[in-house]
């Protein structure tokens, strides 16, 4: 490697990142860190605090397996630094709720078989999450048929819609939107 390429690249071989201390606020729990500040958000979670719901799928922010929530909305962990969320409130699957207190969604998932393999499905649950704070929100989509009413008809195409940033490779899309439908509506169907 020339001098001008390792430049170009950052750091040459020999070099190391001066590693950030941070202190990241995940799922109610105050967690310290040392990172090298180009870690992403989902390889904290995943590899420094060992919480392996959410998944890595593409790495490109294109599959949604990594989604969380910050703040209350939905984050593609994958395209955010952890450094970067020093004072905010993440949310992992983890966080919504576990096998003895699901959180309404999982639970509807589960009764609405809403996954096949499953790998998908904690992104798939914490986007639900965030995308009916959004309706509630009043928030329009490009599925929205009256952006200036003040509530928003979550038909399946609405569901669709904003839940097309998640994949599931085994197409269980019907019975995601089941789930979501169902939750919507006060409860399952």
């Amino acid at each position: 490697m020339s001098a001008s390429d390792t430049g170009a690249a950052g750091l040459s071989q020999g070099e190391m990142a001066q590693l950030s201390v941070i202190t990241l606020s995940v799922n109610d729990q105050m967690r310290r860190l040392e990172v090298d500040p180009r870690t992403s958000l989902l390889d904290a979670l995943r590899e420094h605090l060992r919480l392996s719901g959410t998944k890595k799928g593409c790495d490109h922010g294109q599959c949604g397996a990594c989604t969380v929530l910050i703040n209350g909305r939905r984050v593609n962990s994958c395209l955010t630094l952890a450094v970067m969320h020093e004072d905010d409130e993440i949310v992992t699957i983890e966080g919504l709720g576990d096998p003895d207190a699901q959180h309404p969604m999982q639970r509807a998932f589960v009764e609405r078989d809403g996954f096949q393999c499953g790998y998908c499905t904690p992104g798939q649950i914490c986007s639900a999450v965030g995308m009916l704070a959004e309706v509630e929100a009043g928030w329009p989509s490009h599925a929205t048929a009256d952006v200036a009413s003040p509530r928003i008809a979550l038909t399946d195409e609405e569901i669709r819609e904003r839940m097309s940033g998640n994949i599931c490779r085994c197409a269980a899309y019907p019975n995601i939107i089941a789930a979501i439908r169902g939750i919507a509506r006060g409860g399952l169907e």
